[in-house]
């Protein structure tokens, strides 16, 4: 199995209340693969969160097997998942007098000890973090002066400091306007390809994921959750299902959302 692969088997995730437990989706077997930028698409409370917050060990599934190179989730000590999996939130960081380049050797707090103490080594894995994502400029700057789409780039490069095969990321433009939207998932595609991580995130960005990613997850309330290629997913109808509504139309072809403005 090629390190990062994630493999779910008849995944069931959830809440498990007092008296009940609240099933949000089942059956879920897919596999996330290294190198392959994927984005996970569905309506609100369709179970897009609740899947990244089970995949990243913040809430416990319900039923099925996570499995990360060939392990179960479960297996894994919290310091080790550290080492496998980084996790960007929707979250606007409120951090003040902290800069760049501290948050991103924040990073580096799996590998640094009780005492958090970064090593020459640490910190040119986070310079090298900076370049990749390509703020260099940035790394002396207050985090709380950021532009939004500098915010997040910041995040991305806490990531790859962290230096985890599988990065999974919640809603990572969503503050973003539309050249930085762009601008973050090139990157995304781009760490893909020339890191070899795994990617997965979510995001309501449909135009957008269908024209970058490698494979869509959308999760769909009546038929769970399907998956493909985009050009696979708009030859089959599946896009044009999910997103069209009167006056929305979904161009198989090219990828595209029109609005029909005499509707």
């Amino acid at each position: 199995m090629a390190k990062g692969n994630v493999v779910l088997r008849q995944l069931c995730i959830g809440y498990q209340g007092r008296h009940d437990v609240r099933t949000v989706a089942e059956g879920i077997s897919a596999t996330l693969r290294q190198g392959e930028l994927t984005c996970l698409l569905g309506a609100n409370g369709a179970g897009k969160s609740t899947l990244l917050r089970t995949l990243s060990a913040f809430q416990p599934k319900l039923g099925g097997s996570i499995l990360i190179d060939g392990h179960e989730l479960s297996e894994y000590s919290p310091r080790q998942l550290s080492r496998l999996i980084g996790v960007v939130l929707t979250e606007k960081p409120s951090i003040r007098n902290m800069r760049v380049r501290e948050m991103v050797a924040l990073g580096r707090s799996p590998y640094t000890g009780f005492w958090g103490t970064c090593s020459q080594k640490d910190w040119e894995l986070v310079d090298e973090a900076l370049g990749l994502v390509g703020i260099r400029q940035l790394d002396n700057r207050m985090v709380d002066t950021l532009s939004d789409g500098e915010r997040q780039k910041v995040m991305i490069a806490k990531a790859l400091a962290q230096q985890t095969p599988v990065i999974y990321l919640d809603e990572p433009t969503a503050f973003l306007d539309y050249p930085s939207k762009v601008e973050v998932l090139l990157l995304l595609r781009r760490i893909c390809q020339e890191q070899q991580k795994t990617v997965f995130l979510s995001t309501h960005d449909l135009e957008l994921a269908v024209q970058i990613a490698d494979s869509i997850w959308l999760m769909d309330r009546a038929e769970g959750l399907i998956i493909g290629t985009p050009e696979e997913l708009a030859r089959t109808g599946v896009l044009g299902r999910f997103v069209e509504r009167r006056g929305i139309h979904f161009d198989e072809k090219t990828l595209t959302i029109r609005i029909d403005k005499t509707t």
